[in-house]
């Protein structure tokens, strides 16, 4: 029995756009023409000799090698560059493109497939299908109704309310309540709590949620949505159109702000075709409300103010991190420091950033040569794209990423949780005297040896 296409392995990270299909009809009309206007040659049969298969394995060698050198050159670095490490590898990809968590209840999480809806999920009340044999197969307690075309990557938890935020390719942002649920089911005495303690889902046959509201603007696939960290009313989204868009529920479904990116600088208008790239990923800083950050497929990520968004002006990016080589996936603030922020992306590394380090120099006065400015840690664990990661907000500075190893290894990935050395990010003065006393405590033994 063939697998269903829902069923196959799918790749992680935003697929390259298809070519038109005019386009798609003009290379075919041009390979026609060239098959019949060619010069017929003889044929003889061919035989593929050892030699240039092992030619065809050298040629293909290469960059996996490199990749392989970089790996063990990073485990040679493990003991020296982190506090503790943990290392997982997953055989099979995951189904689903995006997780995310319900603050106001860790058991309630939400999911994004290669469909329209979104569905949500009360782990506590899902059957242990490993542990008990015959097991019924797991069913969402909510499924989130609204969007036209399917809705892969934006997705987003309010810290303050249970609500939820989506993008997806029919260029709308969608806002759910999960208490629009509840409220309908309060008279029905048949509906009862299900799953874990304190849970705000009820059982019913009609798990159905329909949108309190569908906010149109974008004209392209919106790439990622979030909500301001003090405020359930107020969010932003960023798309394939290469625009940053701030909504305010209060007003309407209109964009409060619609920011457009040329070069440096931010407009209030929209621009067609303003960046030669997609913006695929933003997040709020939880300290300082005016301060959000974007990721983009032009391997950058630029920090913008809020406060220069004004309807009749022009701003510009408080700053722009460039370190990566490939398209940015993932960002976010860190919960510990105010400047701190990661950022993936699909050239393999995870970079940690303090915008407060921009433009430091040395004790001499000079910059530090070779360095990017604000970057200041780069995970190497990951050998292929690192499509997420999450900073624990319970335990400072630790961080759990996860890269979809596809095309290095034919399938799977690898989760990795991981905290770095604390003299990295501690203040210089304090690793400075730790590092001085364990000198003297290396002295004092090689003495009494």
């Amino acid at each position: 029995m063939e697998p269903s296409p829902s069923s196959l392995p799918r790749k992680r990270g935003r697929p390259r756009k298809d070519k038109p299909k005019e386009e798609e009809r003009e290379t075919e009309t041009e390979r026609e023409t060239e098959e019949a206007t060619a010069t017929p040659t003889p044929t003889t049969p061919t035989t593929t000799t050892a030699a240039e298969k092992m030619r065809d394995r050298v040629e293909k060698k290469p960059q996996s090698s490199n990749i392989d050198d970089k790996y063990t050159h990073w485990k040679s670095l493990v003991p020296i560059l982190y506090d503790w490490l943990a290392n997982h590898n997953l055989v099979w990809p995951s189904l689903s493109c995006r997780i995310r968590e319900l603050p106001q209840n860790n058991n309630i999480v939400a999911t994004h497939t290669d469909c329209p809806e979104v569905l949500i999920w009360d782990v506590e009340a899902q059957p242990n299908r490993h542990a008990v044999l015959g097991a019924a197969d797991s069913r969402p307690d909510l499924v989130l109704t609204g969007h036209q075309e399917n809705a892969e990557f934006a997705l987003a938890m309010c810290p303050t309310e249970p609500l939820v935020l989506s993008g997806g390719k029919d260029k709308s942002v969608v806002l759910w309540s999960i208490h629009d649920h509840v409220s309908t089911l309060a008279s029905d005495p048949s509906t009862k709590p299900t799953g874990s303690a304190g849970s705000i889902i009820k059982t019913t046959d009609n798990i159905s949620i329909g949108p309190r509201g569908i906010f149109q603007g974008h004209e392209d696939t919106v790439e990622d949505v979030q909500f301001c960290p003090s405020s359930a009313q107020e969010f932003c989204s960023v798309g394939d159109d290469s625009c940053l868009i701030l909504w305010d529920a209060r007003v309407g479904t209109s964009p409060v702000f619609k920011t457009a990116f040329i070069s440096y600088a931010v407009f209030t208008f929209p621009v067609e075709k303003a960046h030669d790239a997609d913006l695929h990923c933003v997040d709020w800083n939880p300290h300082d409300e005016n301060l959000i950050i974007t990721g983009s497929a032009d391997n950058s990520v630029c920090m913008f103010d809020r406060r220069n968004l004004t309807s009749d002006g022009a701003g510009l990016p408080v700053h722009k991190f460039e370190s990566h080589k490939a398209a940015v996936l993932c960002v976010q603030w860190s919960p510990d420091r105010s400047s701190v922020f990661g950022s993936s992306a699909e050239d393999g590394f995870l970079n940690i950033w303090d915008y407060e380090k921009v433009g430091k120099k040395n004790e001499n006065g000079a910059r530090t040569p070779n360095s990017c400015s604000g970057l200041f840690f780069q995970h190497a664990g990951h050998r292929d794209k690192v499509v997420d990661f999450h900073w624990n907000a319970a335990d400072p500075w630790t961080v759990v990423s996860v890269s979809d190893d596809c095309d290095t290894s034919g399938g799977g990935g690898t989760l990795q949780i991981w905290r770095m050395n604390d003299l990295i990010y501690r203040p210089e003065e304090d690793a400075l005297a730790e590092l001085e006393k364990f000198k003297s405590h290396v002295v004092d033994c090689a003495s009494k040896s």
